[in-house]
């Protein structure tokens, strides 16, 4: 039975796009079974159906499985994980451009959607002792991401290994990353 890697995109994403499509191809040429649903109303994501699809694709959890996250895929991951049993564990989460604080949106609307992830809070106590490694990967010209402060939070609260790569933006397409090595190297 082969690895489980389960990967969730981000706000307005899909698994077709940004650096999911070739970190997927990677993953299955060394033999991992990868799971990359199409998320729930990707331009107006909500935090119930999200977790609903990943406890639907998921099933019961696996010591070994592993978790990568980009954007609010990251926080789809960690509030999936503090529903889990506390008996329940799985190996790893990858969080690509992770966080707890935004900055910059584009409009009110963006605010409204963004609102509950914000303000929902995660009790990572819970978390934490159900997973073996975390790694968080931030770039230091995210525009939605202030680095100092999620940094901090995810250093803190999870034991987060912090990988910070130059000038990749929000790891979008639209801004060159449609490869990212760092995911693969975190494994």
């Amino acid at each position: 039975m082969n690895k489980r890697v389960f990967i969730i995109h981000g706000w307005g994403g899909n698994p077709n796009k940004d650096w999911i499509p070739w970190v997927v191809l990677q993953l299955k040429r060394k033999g991992f079974e990868v799971f990359a649903p199409f998320m729930p109303d990707t331009d107006s994501p909500q935090i119930k159906p999200w977790i609903a699809m990943l406890q639907k694709i998921v099933g019961d959890p696996k010591a070994d499985d592993i978790f990568i996250g980009h954007s609010i895929g990251c926080q789809t991951i960690l509030r999936y994980l503090e529903k889990l049993k506390s008996e329940q564990k799985i190996d790893k989460v990858i969080m690509v451009a992770p966080w707890f604080i935004l900055t910059n949106l584009e409009n009110d609307e963006s605010w409204i959607i963004a609102d509950p992830w914000l303000k929902t809070s995660i009790d990572l106590s819970k978390v934490k002792p159900k997973v073996n490694s975390f790694t968080a990967i931030f770039s230091d010209n995210d525009a939605w991401v202030p680095l100092k402060e999620n940094e901090a939070m995810f250093k803190d609260k999870l034991d987060s290994k912090v990988i910070i790569l130059n000038n990749k933006g929000h790891f979008s397409e639209e801004e060159g990353v449609k490869e990212l090595p760092t995911v693969l190297t975190s494994l």
